[in-house]
């Protein structure tokens, strides 16, 4: 049987790689990231002209290998990049009096509820608070950074009347327009 659709993946140097049936590893400086694929995709770890590539390729064209196709490379590319560069999610916080403070590992947030709000960092996750109103998320793996920026976000999510609440870097919120006499 040929593959098709075949997608190289440049390896930087420092990262290892383990490919298992149907489950493959990145180990690298920034941690180590492991992934289920499926079982019709093929990864393969070939030389190029003495630079190390991850080959990841189809059995057919059919629609669902397709989709699989895409989505393990897409994978497979974030789980390198995680373990080389990481990810990170900037959120800022808009509102008199809400601010965020780090405490340890752990993030405190003062978003105008009768308590602090506290969010544990998980393995693989940290913080960073570089002012009062600024949150960022860091950490290897893209899909974690960015359930970890959604649970903070859903805190307190920015209102439309006023703007107050959470929101990503670069979000745009919607005003609506308040009552009128």
């Amino acid at each position: 049987m040929s593959r098709i659709g075949r997608q190289p993946i440049a390896l930087p140097t420092g990262v290892s790689v383990t490919i298992e049936p149907e489950r493959v590893t990145v180990k690298g400086p920034g941690g180590e990231l492991s992934e289920r694929i499926a079982r019709d995709i093929s990864v393969e770890q070939v030389s190029v002209d003495g630079r190390e590539q991850l080959v990841v390729s189809r059995p057919t064209d059919r629609g669902e290998h397709r989709a699989l196709h895409g989505l393990t490379r897409t994978l497979v590319a974030n789980m390198v990049t995680g373990v080389t560069d990481g990810f990170h999610k900037n959120l800022e916080i808009q509102g008199v009096g809400y601010r965020a403070a780090l405490k340890g590992r752990d993030l405190e947030l003062a978003l105008g509820y009768s308590h602090p709000v506290e969010i544990k960092a998980p393995e693989g996750i940290s913080f960073e608070v570089p002012q009062p109103t600024r949150i960022t998320v860091r950490g290897a793996s893209k899909q974690q950074v960015g359930e970890i920026a959604a649970q903070i976000r859903k805190q307190r999510k920015p209102e439309p009347y006023k703007g107050k609440g959470i929101r990503y870097e670069g979000e745009y919120v919607a005003r609506k327009v308040g009552k009128r006499a």
